[in-house]
């Protein structure tokens, strides 16, 4: 059964919450918003319906699953949109969704809970024809069996949280006398940040390359991809640049991973938009990491490049509606490159800054799309992730996407608050970055000591 939706529960805040609500007044959906306390009067909810959920702490407002649903229902939406973070990829949300007739829109529950749980995805993605990192064939019931699964992968290894992300839940063993303690840390964290003790173990690759997939299913079976980001230069696991197509992928392998992907996703009953992250080795082959099965921070990068509205397919899938797109309908023009703007002080190590935007003015220019949730004034409260913009550049090659960029962020004025634009500029404008000499080690153009 096929329908629309008239009214649209927004279950999220700031940038992901205005770049909703922008498609839905295309559509001529209503949007609601779900706020805490700390947003009510965040610029994008101006002249908006509004739900509060209840103060500035997460858990007592964008993390409560009763309060959201209940929201939902209250504010009379058919459907809910979880935008990425918070519950987005927590099953319990689209199951009680689903039971209070409200349409979750991503992936039924039973597909977000089989490729949350890193293990069960990475056997269904071996299967479906992905090739994997050297690991564990599951979650690890010991320490000893992580000493046995380490001598046989071989060092480095890599202790990972079964629940985990973020960096959290995780431990490097370098030799055999470091696997214990590393498995019992991992244990540890793990059980601290998801209440899940888990942890399994995989071959960890240096010096590769991060690079995703982006997908986008309907409930019939039809599946295409909208090309492949690359997301090498990171933080402390948290992505910096983003960047499509990945400029030292092979031809060959990018067309087997991307057509591999796409089965991967059909074979799992997937619906919605969702993307698989891989490690590039040093042999020049995609290994599959994880599937997010939600809409992506980067996924503009993919916009920008294919014209497709990518939250606008979200809802039409999530209605019933055929995805109307073949593989052949995507066309992947140019080069286009994504800068995450945080209100952040990179010169003392990345600290927080929140405050008020005493001075805003976004950039404009031929190929420059500013996603925010912005204006002069905003107080960016100190409860949140603390990302104030997105800026994504798009040119005929990389180079020209790279100038524009540039531009863009030299045009870029905020004042109140420090920013990441100084690290942004001396990434592109180093050789490294034009000349792709890094890798997940390290960040081009800036100091090591500060940037881990």
């Amino acid at each position: 059964m096929t329908g629309s939706f008239h009214r649209i529960f927004v279950a999220n805040r700031g940038e992901v919450a205005a770049r909703i609500a922008r498609t839905c007044d295309r559509l001529g959906i209503t949007p609601v918003f779900a706020v805490s306390e700390a947003d009510r009067d965040a610029p994008y909810t101006k002249d908006r319906e509004v739900v509060v959920l209840g103060p500035g702490r997460s858990s007592e407002s964008y993390l409560s699953l009763t309060k959201v649903v209940q929201a939902a229902v209250q504010a009379r939406c058919t459907a809910l949109h979880p935008g990425w973070g918070f519950l987005a990829e927590n099953p319990t949300l689209a199951a009680l969704c689903e039971t209070h007739g409200v349409t979750f829109i991503g992936p039924p529950a039973h597909v977000m809970h089989l490729m949350g749980k890193k293990t069960p995805a990475k056997q269904a993605m071996g299967q479906a024809g992905l090739r994997l990192i050297p690991g564990s064939a599951g979650v690890l019931s010991g320490a000893d069996e992580a000493q046995a699964v380490a001598a046989e992968v071989g060092f480095p290894v890599l202790l990972k949280a079964e629940s985990g992300g973020g960096g959290r839940g995780m431990r490097i063993a370098r030799a055999a006398d470091e696997v214990v303690r590393a498995f019992e840390e991992a244990t540890a964290e793990a059980t601290a940040a998801f209440g899940d003790p888990r942890v399994y173990l995989e071959r960890l690759l240096e010096r590769g390359r991060h690079v995703e997939i982006q997908l986008m299913a309907d409930r019939y079976g039809n599946v295409v991809h909208v090309g492949e980001r690359d997301c090498t230069v990171q933080r402390n696991h948290q992505k910096l640049i983003e960047e499509s197509p990945a400029p030292v992928l092979d031809p060959e392998e990018r067309a087997r991973t991307l057509a591999a992907a796409v089965k991967a996703t059909a074979d799992i009953g997937y619906v919605g938009a969702g993307t698989m992250e891989f490690l590039l080795d040093g042999e020049g082959k995609l290994r599959f990491m994880e599937m997010n099965t939600r809409l992506q921070v980067e996924h503009c990068v993919s916009e920008m490049r294919s014209g497709l509205d990518l939250v606008e397919h979200q809802i039409r899938v999530a209605a019933g509606h055929r995805l109307g797109l073949t593989q052949a309908d995507v066309p992947l023009e140019g080069h286009a490159i994504e800068c995450r703007i945080n209100a952040e002080d990179p010169s003392a190590g990345f600290k927080p800054s929140p405050g008020q935007i005493t001075k805003w003015r976004v950039p404009e220019g031929e190929g420059v799309r500013v996603d925010t949730h912005v204006a002069e004034g905003y107080r960016v409260p100190p409860h949140y992730d603390s990302l104030i913009c997105k800026v994504i550049a798009h040119g005929p090659d990389r180079n020209t996407a790279c100038d524009r960029m540039i531009r863009a962020l030299e045009g870029l004025v905020c004042e109140g608050v420090p920013t990441t634009v100084p690290m942004h500029l001396a990434i592109l404008r180093s050789q490294d970055f034009r000349d792709n000499r890094y890798d997940t080690g390290h960040i081009p153009g800036w100091p090591a000591q500060e940037a881990r």
